[in-house]
């Protein structure tokens, strides 16, 4: 037995002195694909790896610096299912559809990074995307800024929310979902007559009907006013 957990401490020792920060996040990764909250904990991670949990520290100075890179690589990923040469609207799209599929691949990091910035290489090349996009559909100066924050933060919040749900234990979550089939269908008609109205309307939204609307909107959103900028330069230049 000795012997055994001998070998087993070299074994560790060794994998701790060939760690590089790629492979602790890779390895957060893996722990946060599989549903894991602990993706960032050095004793579940030190696990994953068959290492010291202590060597994790060699190469982030804490938790929340390897939070902040391993979300910037699932950015990578998000902006690798985007295709080059879309039109601005299409690139938007894509770029939300994308941000909820790798959002909930990854859940637990989604949810701890809805009101988070990076302030890594991916991040920024998010942030010139949506910014290209809508400098191509005709907004400048702060319209494109305050457009960028309204996509960008809506993206954020609907995916970290979606996220969010998907860490509550199955009971909790399942009590959240089936609302509308439950007590809504329950309440009383006198005082909820919009309720009662729309009962099985209710029910039967998606969440994929409902992230589609908000893009949309948002879309249009930035449509309008580009139309409206467009117009009051015409105006003045009259």
């Amino acid at each position: 037995m000795a012997t055994h957990s001998s070998a087993r401490t070299g074994a560790s020792k060794r994998s701790g002195s060939q760690l590089s920060p790629e492979a602790i996040i890779e390895a957060s990764l893996r722990i946060a694909a599989r549903g894991g909250d602990d993706a960032f904990t050095v004793r579940r991670l030190g696990q994953e790896l068959g290492c010291d949990p202590t060597a994790i520290y060699r190469h982030f100075r804490d938790k929340d610096e390897l939070l902040l890179s391993v979300a910037d690589r699932t950015l990578g990923e998000t902006l690798d299912g985007v295709p080059h040469g879309l039109p601005w609207r299409e690139r938007l799209r894509t770029l939300a559809a994308e941000s909820l599929r790798v959002g909930m691949k990854y859940p637990v990091v989604s949810s701890l990074m809805a009101s988070r910035t990076t302030r890594r290489a991916n991040e920024f090349r998010v942030v010139e995307l949506i910014l290209g996009a809508v400098h191509e559909a005709g907004l400048t100066g702060t319209d494109a800024a305050v457009h960028y924050r309204m996509f960008g933060d809506s993206v954020l919040a609907y995916v970290g929310q979606h996220a969010a749900l998907q860490m509550f234990a199955p009971t909790e979550r399942e009590g959240d979902e089936t609302a509308w089939n439950r007590e809504y269908r329950l309440a009383d008609r006198q005082r909820f007559p919009h309720i009662a109205g729309l009962v099985e309307e209710l029910a039967g939204v998606t969440h994929e009907e409902i992230y589609t609307a908000r893009i949309e909107a948002l879309l249009d959103k930035i449509e309008r006013r580009a139309a409206e900028a467009a117009g009051d330069e015409a105006a003045q230049q009259r």
